[in-house]
């Protein structure tokens, strides 16, 4: 048994980039678990050519420490493709690069630890008690305070949730990529889904001389995320903490009208479909269906192909079609952990049984014992998962556990007013 400051469960870029910042600080004792053998990110989706949505500056740490030597560009210069990167003169890596970045950071932190899978959690009356299986043993560790960053998880739709089996040709986009060469084989595929893996797996189909690819989507069309560099302004302190005295009724209405602010597709992407889609027709091997305002109400499969019940949500028809695979890109989802049971009562939930997070990312009942990481999108707002606020989140989270200022933290970065400015309030009394 090993006692420690802090246990951060899930090592995700998040948890990772709070490991990498606490890492220099002697007055913290910090272990982080992660079930997988090895640092990955969405390892379904490394395409060969698929880039980071984000710029550089968004790793692990950058945007708390410019500073830290687990920075990207430092990795860049130890693996000796910083001026390559340099050359080429895009701010946004390559989704591989990142991954390999990850793991060049978690190997140089003693402090997390691959291959515990967590099972249970408890709390003695002094401290946390957390048991990880590794292999057939079981390692204990012991702690006053948590940080939860199991992060989201793929979610299926209901119509088609009893198809995602082995036996069956449909899967989430979650796992694209160890299906692929099947899928190639396959006369037909079709892809549920309106965001950048949808956008990237169709392309990749596409351009693959495999099967006939139909790409479904229920949005009303194939939209660009909004990148706009006011619009971007709404990722910032101000922002989120504008977001968190907004009503629930009104931040769960926001996160729905924002879903172009961080689902949609990279407006590069749409373009280069579109070519690719006139090169084709111009050859006269353009096999391929989009279809707008869609959205699959059942699906079923006969031993050999897969039939689905469609309806066109702005015309109200109800029409089919077929396939010889479905790929499912339809996002994910916070999910709680199976492991809090053991320390239900300890924490904040809202009526939905939600995490209820505070401005600091707390989420236990007693202060200072228990942070969340990516899983307070329904009370910080639609920057949850983007990895532009990581360290934000992250230099947050420590001056909160340390109860002193470990990295600054920006309080107002944009040129605009979130809200009814300060400024402009009616005092009581005045018209």
């Amino acid at each position: 048994m090993s006692t420690h400051d802090v246990i951060g469960i899930g090592v995700g870029p998040f948890n990772l980039g709070l490991a990498a910042l606490a890492e220099p600080l002697d007055d913290l004792d910090a272990v982080f678990l992660e079930s997988r053998d090895q640092f990955e990110w969405h390892p379904g989706m490394v395409l060969e050519d698929a880039t980071l949505q984000v710029p550089f500056m968004a790793d692990l740490v950058t945007m708390a420490d410019p500073t830290s030597r687990f920075s990207y560009l430092n990795f860049l210069k130890q693996v000796g493709r910083l001026y390559p990167f340099y050359i080429r003169e895009s701010f946004y890596p390559l989704r591989s690069e990142f991954v390999e970045y990850g793991r060049w950071v978690a190997d140089q932190l003693p402090g997390v630890h691959f291959g515990r899978h967590v099972e249970q959690v408890t709390h003695d009356g002094e401290q946390y008690v957390v048991r990880a299986r590794v292999g057939l043993e079981t390692q204990t560790y012991r702690a006053t305070r948590l940080v939860l960053g199991t992060g989201s998880t793929p979610y299926v739709p209901p119509a088609a949730a009893e198809h995602v089996t082995e036996d069956r040709p449909v899967l989430h986009s979650s796992a694209y990529l160890q299906n692929r060469a099947a899928l190639l084989t396959r006369e037909s595929v079709t892809i549920v889904g309106s965001g950048q893996s949808a956008a990237e797996i169709y392309l990749d189909l596409l351009t693959a001389g495999g099967p006939q690819v139909t790409w479904i989507t229920r949005s009303p069309r194939f939209f660009p995320m909004e990148y706009t560099k006011l619009t971007l302004e709404m990722t910032s302190p101000e922002y989120t903490a504008y977001f968190q005295g907004l009503p629930d009724v009104t931040r769960e209405t926001l996160l729905r009208e924002q879903r172009g602010l961080y689902k949609g597709i990279s407006g590069d992407l749409v373009d280069t479909i579109y070519d690719t889609l006139y090169r084709l027709r111009a050859q006269g091997r353009c096999d391929t269906r989009l279809l707008t305002a869609t959205e699959l109400t059942d699906l079923t499969w006969d031993g050999d192909e897969l039939s689905l019940r469609l309806r066109h949500t702005e015309t109200g028809e109800a029409f089919g079609s077929s396939a010889g695979a479905v790929v499912l890109a339809t996002g994910y989802r916070s999910v709680v952990p199976a492991f809090t049971g053991g320390i239900r009562d300890r924490i904040r939930w809202d009526e939905r049984g939600r995490y209820a997070a505070s401005a600091d990312y707390q989420v236990g009942v007693a202060p200072g014992e228990i942070w969340v990481q990516n899983g307070e999108e329904h009370t910080h707002g639609f920057v949850a998962p983007d990895l532009g606020m990581g360290a934000f989140r992250s230099s947050v989270i420590l001056n909160s556990m340390l109860g002193r200022e470990v990295y600054p933290v920006e309080s107002r970065i944009a040129v605009q007013e979130f809200g009814t400015p300060s400024w402009a309030r009616l005092r009581e009394g005045v018209r």
